[in-house]
């Protein structure tokens, strides 16, 4: 199967006709890294957090305001869930064809079986509902409207929920 890279997913969003602002910078690799850099929209930088059930039957990628702590256990306990850890590298790279540091909900395009799970913090939705994310590439960050990422996510067949984070 094809993994959308960064120019990829640029030409999908194109040929979808949604909005979208892209902005290059140097790779980050963390929320400290990019809060270094001059954003347009830093009230909509997203932390994503991919994690799996202590069973590895299911997958989870979170997708909060990038200022913000996600309690698993809290998660686990308002998702009813089995034991939640962080994902492998590995698995990551299997699931999604994406590396630590360009975790994004856009890689869950290269899920084509279906087995992450969107779990975005519904505080993204508020106000201008706009969310910006690595391309597949952390080095650049793409805006989108929330709604148009959640209607790409669940046409492609994975499930999405918002959730108060």
């Amino acid at each position: 199967m094809l993994m959308m890279g960064k120019a990829e997913i640029y030409a999908y969003l194109a040929q979808r006709g949604i909005w979208y602002e892209v902005t290059e910078h140097p790779a980050v690799y963390n929320m400290a890294e990019l809060s270094t850099l001059v954003l347009p929209y830093p009230e909509a930088d997203a932390k994503n957090l991919f994690l799996r059930d202590d069973k590895k039957r299911n997958y989870y990628l979170v997708t909060v305001k990038g200022e913000k702590r996600v309690d698993l256990k809290e998660f686990r306990k308002a998702q009813g869930t089995r034991p939640l850890s962080f994902a492998s590298a590995e698995e990551l790279a299997e699931r999604m064809g994406l590396t630590p540091g360009a975790v994004s909900p856009l890689g869950i395009l290269n899920d084509h079986a279906g087995q992450v799970q969107l779990v975005i913090d519904d505080e993204l939705a508020k106000g201008a509902g706009r969310v910006g994310v690595h391309p597949n590439d952390n080095t650049a960050t793409v805006w989108l409207r929330t709604a148009d990422l959640v209607k790409m996510i669940e046409e492609h067949g994975n499930p999405v929920t918002y959730m108060r984070l």
